[in-house]
Formats: C-alpha cells, structure tokens, sequence
C-alpha cells in the first residue's frame, strides 16, 4: 500500500526496525519473499497505531494528523495482520497493545542484529531415548536458548544420535549399541570439522541416558571450547534462568576409606539411599558422595552453577584417586540434571584419572545397573 506522504527515510528506516517481518507477534513472516513461489518481493503494509484520519482505526482529532509521518507511530504487517488490526478486530487491538507489539518486536531484532561474529557458535544436538521419551530437541528451541550470548553458526545444526531406535535400556545390547553409534556419529561429523578449524564454539544440547551424556562428554573432552546447555522443566526451555546467590556443593565420605572399591554417588536431583549402592556393588566401599542443600529436579537455574560443580568434581576426583591408589576401582551412581551428566566426560581426564564404571537407574529392572565404562581408549581411537 502506498502513502505517499511518509517519507522514503522513514519507510527504510522502519523496515530496518523491523527486520523485514511482520510485527505482529507470533507471526515473524519474512515480507520480502512469497512462501509459496519464493519470488522475493515487498508485500509489506505500511500500518498506523493511530490513523491518519480522525475517523479512521483508532483515530484522533489532534494525533492523525501530527503522527501520520511519524516512525512511532508506524508498523510493518503482512496482509493478513493489517486487515485484522485495522478492519476485523479494530476493538481488540486498541492504541497501547499495537504500542506494545511494535515495541517488543523492534527490541528482539536489534538485539540479535548486534550480535557479532565471533558470537558464532555450532550448535550440537544429541539425543537417545530415555525410558519411553523420545529426545525434546529442535533446532528452535535451541537457538532461542543461545542468544544472545551466542548465535547458530549455520542454519544446519550438527545431529547426533536423534534417528529413533527399536532398542531401549532394557536391552542387553543397548549400551554397547549406543556407545559405539554415538562415537562413530561424533568421528564422523564433529572431529574433522574441529581439525580443520571450522569449529570454533559448541552450544550442546543433549537429553539422553546419564552414561551416554557421560560418553558424549568424554567425546568432547577440551578439544573445543563448548558451553553445555540444561533443559529446565519450569519454565520449560533450555534457556538458562535466574541462578540462586551463594550455591555451593558438598562432598562427604562414609563407609571403609581403606577399600579399593569406591563409590562417588551424584546426589544433585535427588537423595540416593546408600542401600540402592551396596544393593549394587557390596557393603565393603568407600563411599564419596557429592550433593548439594536441597537436591531436586530443577535445582540447576544457571552456568555459574555448572562452573561450580565442574570445579568441585575436578577436585573431588583428584581426592579420590589421592586417598585410594590409581588401582582403585571407581563405580558412579548418578542422580544429576543432563548437562551435569556432560560435564562429567569433560571434566574426567584419561591421563590422569580413575576409569570409572557408569551405572544407570533403571526402575522397571530393580535399581542402578551397570551400563558403561568411561576410560581410555586403547588404540588411540574413540572406542
């Protein structure tokens, strides 16, 4: 729609603001190309708050006329959002809520506009199902998680494990399935793209099994800089949320500290009973247990949460591996939000620490199982 008298300067200026997308909200439809023949064209309207006639949509006697010209009081609409706010609903889209709509939108484009280059991160997706769940992971959902921080490096993110599987954990194979399809899918689409510089951040997203997450976490390693993303239930968003002053773990030590079989229990989402751990692997351990004031499922709100738990997990490996020898044998019982579970692999250092013995809880089956070791690997590969 024409109108001659708004200025050529206002017009792209406007259309800057808006980022070439309606403003109405929920709609973000690009109104520079037809979505059904992709010819690239303008089909934007040019729409007033208050109209430029008194006896137009929320007209005024005084402001039609001094604001008809003026950016504050102009939006950009698709064809179906300006006949809706200026024809068929003109009532429920009164002067403050268009206000409000404009506003917000041109806040969220010029916030992910001034994003800069070396904000780039690649975006790792991984997932395997967990009991009878299939992976909540999307690419949207992930990216509106990174900015502004970050922003996707490409439109394409890098997919890990998300094809559906006949197998379960209830499976005798499953781990070692999961295991090895996992590490072929990461020497095949992360690691060459790492050596030739083309990876130089990850943004990882992964909902799977604990001992996979580990695994995963293993695969990553320090080899890249990578932040670590945590799929929260309320809200729920991987977004990361308001964190609480003065976190802090705790490490405690219980049962026979002269024993060669060592348990480090993960009590972070949930309390763990000591008899599910001797239920697994015998009375006679040295029991380590890292937790924190009030475990439960959405404890973890932020990444100085994350830092601290990495912090306090590095020192209480190099503890463990101090006080029982380097021919201890280490089992991990975890009850942990998924991201702590990656951080676990990155953490661990094959060089340096105990290889450990990952166990899953699995109710249907009677408790914590055994599922994967996290060690080094013997040939030099993945494996």
């Amino acid at each position: 729609m024409s109108i001659s008298y708004i200025p050529p300067a206002i017009r792209q200026c406007l259309w800057g603001k808006a980022g070439g997308r309606c403003q109405y909200p929920g709609c973000n439809r690009p109104l520079y190309r037809d979505d059904l023949t992709q010819a690239e064209f303008n089909s934007s309207y040019v729409a007033h708050i208050i109209a430029d006639k008194p006896d137009g949509p929320r007209g005024d006697a005084v402001l039609s006329d001094q604001l008809k010209s003026d950016i504050s009081n102009l939006m950009v609409l698709c064809d179906a959002h300006h006949r809706l706010v200026d024809i068929v609903d003109v009532a429920g889209h009164p002067v403050d809520v268009l206000r409000e709509y404009k506003r917000k939108h041109e806040e969220r484009i010029e916030l992910l506009t001034e994003i800069k280059e070396d904000q780039q991160s690649h975006m790792l997706l991984y997932g395997a199902r967990v009991g009878e769940h299939d992976s909540p992971l999307s690419y949207r959902k992930a990216s509106v998680a990174m900015v502004p921080e970050k922003y996707p490096a490409s439109s394409q993110p890098i997919l890990l494990g998300l094809k559906n599987s006949s197998f379960t954990d209830a499976d005798a194979s499953y781990w070692s399935m999961e295991q090895e399809h996992l590490q072929r899918q990461f020497d095949r689409f992360v690691v060459p793209a790492i050596r030739d510089g083309g990876i130089q951040h990850l943004s990882v997203f992964a909902f799977a099994p604990m001992p996979l997450l580990t695994e995963l976490g293993r695969l990553l390693s320090d080899i890249v800089i990578a932040d670590v993303f945590q799929l929260h239930r309320e809200p729920p968003t991987w977004k990361w949320q308001t964190e609480p002053a003065d976190f802090h773990f705790t490490v405690q030590k219980d049962g026979n500290h002269q024993s060669k079989k060592v348990a480090m229990v993960l009590a972070l989402s949930a309390d763990v009973d000591t008899k599910r751990i001797t239920s697994a692997i015998g009375n006679d351990i040295a029991l380590w247990q890292l937790s924190h004031a009030n475990p439960g499922n959405d404890f973890l709100r932020g990444p100085n949460q994350l830092e601290e738990f990495r912090r306090t997990l590095r020192q209480t490996l190099n503890e463990i591996k101090l006080a029982h020898g380097e021919d201890a044998e280490l089992h991990v019982f975890p009850a942990m939000p998924i991201s702590c579970a990656v951080e676990l692999g990155r953490v661990w250092m094959p060089k340096a620490d105990l290889p450990f013995l990952m166990y899953d809880q699995n109710r249907k089956m009677g408790g914590f199982l055994p599922a994967l070791w996290i060690r080094q690997p013997e040939h030099g590969g993945n494996a």
